[in-house]
């Protein structure tokens, strides 16, 4: 039997090429180049019309280590808390008042990108400090 090597994540979400945009930006991963004469993905998808209009969109790590995402229009919004979340793994090798600090730049460098930070978890003795946040869209996620 072989064993799977590569996934997608695929989110459920209002605007595609914006959120994808956004994770781009957390991950340092590329979207498609945007078409000729357009200034945005969202001014492209705008000019079509309604019957060609995009339901999905995706990012994926110029390297092709990470997973490609996968954003699809859904029409109901987000209502509980993800049952699924991804890691961003900004402190990997931190520890204690280094870590807590990476940790909080990142927040702040993903805040003015338009994500929330939720809450900070300082390092208990047992556990490494770690920041819950939100995405542009609600959806959560943790730096850590």
């Amino acid at each position: 039997m072989s064993t799977i090597k590569q996934f997608q994540v695929t989110f459920d979400c209002a605007e595609p090429a914006r959120l994808a945009g956004f994770w781009s930006e957390v991950l340092g991963y590329v979207v498609p180049p945007i078409p000729t004469g357009f200034a945005t993905w969202e001014d492209y998808h705008r000019s079509l019309p309604s019957e060609d209009q995009v339901t999905y969109f995706a990012c994926s790590d110029p390297s092709g280590a990470g997973p490609r995402l996968l954003f699809q229009r859904v029409p109901e919004g987000k209502t509980v808390k993800n049952r699924v979340h991804l890691d961003v793994r900004a402190g990997t090798g931190l520890v204690g008042e280094e870590r807590l600090a990476t940790l909080q730049a990142e927040c702040a460098r993903l805040v003015a990108l338009g994500g929330v930070h939720v809450r900070t978890l300082v390092a208990d003795g047992t556990n490494e400090s770690c920041i819950v946040m939100q995405d542009i869209e609600g959806n959560e996620f943790c730096l850590d």
